[in-house]
């Protein structure tokens, strides 16, 4: 066969997604010719729809078998259950098949689904690249806002298992309960940053919010030395800084930005991706689901997850 199903962007059609058909791919010799059983989106998904031109094609995570190894031998064989990603600026993780470079697919120990391995790579490696800025956690106060959501459950979860003291910020009272079953020391709800401060300072802040909450978490969170680590910017993408306040209150404070396509220039994701599958497979870090349907519902789902009406992950299974 020479077409295969794919999600594509579409403008023409009211929910801009469409399932149809697309040209089979064709791997270079350094990537794998993988069947996607499963997909999960992430905030950069629903960025894509609108910015795309129609034709594009949708998906960053994926898990699957492999059906055609890489001709030049690197990365899992034909058979093997694979999880791995397609960073930007390539896209197409929601098809039935997809070529992926080798350095960023892993193997998927056995115990783990195809689920729980679709809603790792990009999420639980945001979460391991920005905790790892912060160097040894051990004993150390770590906030992480957005903890209900893929990255931020998986912050909450490795801060913890590397010894740390860990905080999650919430707005919504119904992802108070998920945030709770991670195990977080406190969770700070509300809308605005500070009603964290009564649990700081903090040596580290993970943020996926940006904006008014990112200008918080830098006046008036961090120790003096402490670390923020800006990974989005739901909250808008200005931010407005009291240097006042910066200069006589957090005193000596840093700022740095993780974008996941630009860390996998330097880094092989599919080493990250075996380490947070083992800890999987060890029943040491739970991938938080918040929903599991068939990608032929992924209009439904996108707007479920653009409202944040989903906690954690949706996993779409493909036919």
């Amino acid at each position: 066969m020479d077409s295969i199903q794919a999600i594509v962007v579409d403008h023409q059609v009211a929910e801009h997604l469409v399932i149809r058909e697309v040209q089979r791919p064709i791997p270079t010799p350094s990537e794998a010719l993988v069947r996607v059983h499963a997909i999960s989106l992430n905030v950069g998904d629903i960025y894509r729809i609108s910015l795309a031109e129609s034709g594009g094609q949708l998906g960053w995570d994926l898990a699957g078998t492999v059906e055609q190894a890489a001709a030049d031998g690197s990365g899992p064989k034909s058979g093997s259950r694979v999880a791995g990603l397609l960073v930007a600026p390539r896209f197409g993780a929601g098809a039935q098949l997809v070529a992926v470079p080798t350095k960023d697919l892993a193997e998927i120990p056995n115990g783990v689904s195809f689920a729980q391995a679709a809603a790792l790579p990009t999420a639980g490696l945001t979460a391991l690249y920005a905790l790892e800025r912060g160097g040894s956690l051990l004993h150390r106060n770590v906030l992480v806002t957005g903890a209900s959501g893929g990255v931020g459950h998986f912050a909450c979860q490795l801060a913890q298992l590397a010894g740390a003291s860990v905080v999650g910020a919430v707005r919504q009272e119904a992802n108070i309960a998920s945030v709770k079953a991670l195990g977080v020391r406190h969770i700070a709800k509300g809308a605005d940053l500070s009603v964290a401060q009564q649990f700081g300072p903090y040596d580290l802040i993970i943020d996926v919010l940006g904006g008014h909450a990112l200008a918080v978490a830098l006046s008036s969170l961090l120790v003096p030395g402490g670390l923020c680590v800006g990974l989005g910017m739901m909250d808008g993408l200005e931010v407005t800084l009291n240097l006042g306040e910066i200069f006589m209150q957090a005193g000596n404070i840093n700022l740095s930005t993780l974008v996941l396509p630009v860390e996998l220039k330097s880094k092989a994701g599919a080493e990250g991706l075996a380490r947070l599958m083992h800890l999987v497979a060890e029943e040491r870090l739970h991938p938080l689901i918040g929903i599991e349907a068939p990608w032929t519902e992924i209009t439904k789902i996108v707007q479920q997850f653009r409202d944040r009406r989903i906690p954690g992950k949706a996993v779409l299974h493909i036919s």
